[in-house]
């Protein structure tokens, strides 16, 4: 089986890009009509991720929500709704995600411990080691439960970012080329003004992390990574 390499490019072209270009260009009439462009656009979303989950058999709860919300927006389009759902549903998606890592804080599998925690990532067998000598391992899960906080708090973040965007670009009503193109003014400014500033959090919260580690274990940098 191939083992999936993160492609970002990739997922900005076919789930950003594409989209917002057919949505703001393509919904007159004179081409392919507002019910045509919504159609076309989410198909790109729907098509890539199908075409990952068939290649690399990987399907998670994330990809889940995501293929939700694109339904979502499709269902809005196409029932010419009110467009407050549309804002509703931008806010709840990073929202529900948020209460999860919440959530998770409480049981024995926090979010941060999951992406973090990893031996292709840390040199495990010798931070606990160290943790366990200095007397600092109750310590340095209070370290990851309050990272674990702030990882639910980006999706917080995301979660009015989105409300606010949506409610302030999408005015026009559902089915119409004016909705459409607000649409895609939505999906690409929502890359700049939500998704840069949330990685720049989580890195945030990683470097945090990383921070502690070395303060708690007194372990050089090239100790801490796994560099085999």
């Amino acid at each position: 089986m191939a083992e999936k390499k993160a492609n970002p490019f990739s997922d900005l072209i076919f789930n950003i890009i594409i989209p917002s270009v057919v949505l703001m260009k393509l919904s007159g009439d004179e081409y392919l009509g507002s019910v045509g462009a919504l159609v076309v656009a989410l198909a790109f979303p729907i098509i890539f991720g199908g075409y990952e989950l068939i290649r690399y058999k990987k399907f998670n709860f994330i990809s889940l929500l995501g293929f939700v919300s694109v339904l979502l927006t499709g269902g809005i389009g196409l029932l010419e709704l009110d467009t407050k759902w549309l804002a509703i549903k931008e806010a709840f998606i990073p929202g529900l995600i948020g209460l999860g890592v919440f959530i998770s804080t409480f049981t024995k599998y926090p979010v941060v411990s999951k992406l973090l925690l990893n031996e292709k990532v840390l040199n495990l067998p010798t931070i606990k080691e160290r943790l366990a000598e200095t007397n600092q391992q109750a310590k340095f899960d209070r370290c990851l439960m309050q990272s674990n906080y702030l990882f639910a708090s980006t999706f917080v973040f995301s979660s009015v970012m989105n409300y606010i965007l949506a409610t302030v670009i999408v005015t026009s009503p559902a089915g119409t080329a004016g909705f459409n193109e607000e649409l895609g003014r939505l999906t690409l400014m929502s890359y700049p003004v939500i998704a840069i500033p949330s990685m720049l959090m989580m890195m945030g919260i990683f470097y945090f992390v990383w921070r502690q580690i070395r303060q708690m274990t007194q372990l050089e940098t090239e100790q801490i990574f796994n560099t085999k």
